[in-house]
């Protein structure tokens, strides 16, 4: 499986068969370099303007936002688990739902802006994945105990940040430095901009990869 960043919360996933971007922006509203994509599956985790432009992908894909239950694309099948973008049951913000899905045989979930706790139900569905994707800028997502909160709960063996101010970036949220703050400093690796990662590539220690997005 290979992983790219788009910058935001937008990460790209492929594999022999299919290629999956999640939560694409324009670049320009956001004030960061647009995503320069081809996609089969294009996943939106909510309704905003940041995680919502589908029209940015290129190629003839199929695109779901916000879409609940397990379903199957190409022969991938993805799960959409059911979430709020804050913590008053989405009065504030509205809905988002987190997307699972297995790819090369590892456990991928995309919390998109989660903005609470999700049900205990699931938390059990996505514990012990491979890949968590977590949003760290606070201002508009799950503030950072709660951060570690859920990575605690959850387990994963890799941990990574996503939607935080980086260069550029219109949004005010926060940069990823507290995130980090919590992470013990041996376990944070630095990817660059794409990697290529197998089951075999996946050990028990737990990690944070950081990746780091193109310049413009």
């Amino acid at each position: 499986m290979r992983i790219r960043w788009h910058g935001h919360s937008c990460f790209e996933f492929e594999d022999s068969r299919n290629r999956v971007v999640i939560d694409p922006h324009d670049g320009k509203s956001i004030g960061i370099k647009p995503p320069s994509v081809t996609a089969d599956i294009v996943l939106m985790t909510h309704d905003h303007y940041d995680h919502n432009v589908s029209r940015i992908v290129r190629g003839i894909h199929k695109d779901f936002l916000g879409k609940a239950g397990k379903f199957t694309v190409n022969g991938l099948e993805i799960e959409g688990l059911a979430t709020f973008h804050d913590e008053e049951g989405g009065a504030a913000r509205g809905q988002d739902t987190m997307y699972l899905f297995k790819m090369d045989g590892m456990r991928v979930c995309h919390c998109g802006d989660l903005g609470c706790i999700p049900s205990d139900d699931i938390i059990a569905k996505i514990r012990g994945v491979d890949f968590l994707f977590v949003p760290v800028g606070e201002v508009f997502t799950m503030p950072l105990p709660k951060v570690r909160e859920l990575i605690e709960r959850v387990n994963p063996t890799i941990v990574v940040p996503m939607h935080y101010r980086v260069g550029g970036l219109t949004i005010p949220i926060s940069s990823i430095d507290g995130f980090l703050g919590m992470i013990p400093q041996d376990a944070v690796d630095y990817i660059g901009n794409e990697i290529d990662v197998s089951r075999e590539d996946i050990g028990e220690n737990k990690e944070c990869w950081v990746f780091e997005r193109r310049a413009r």
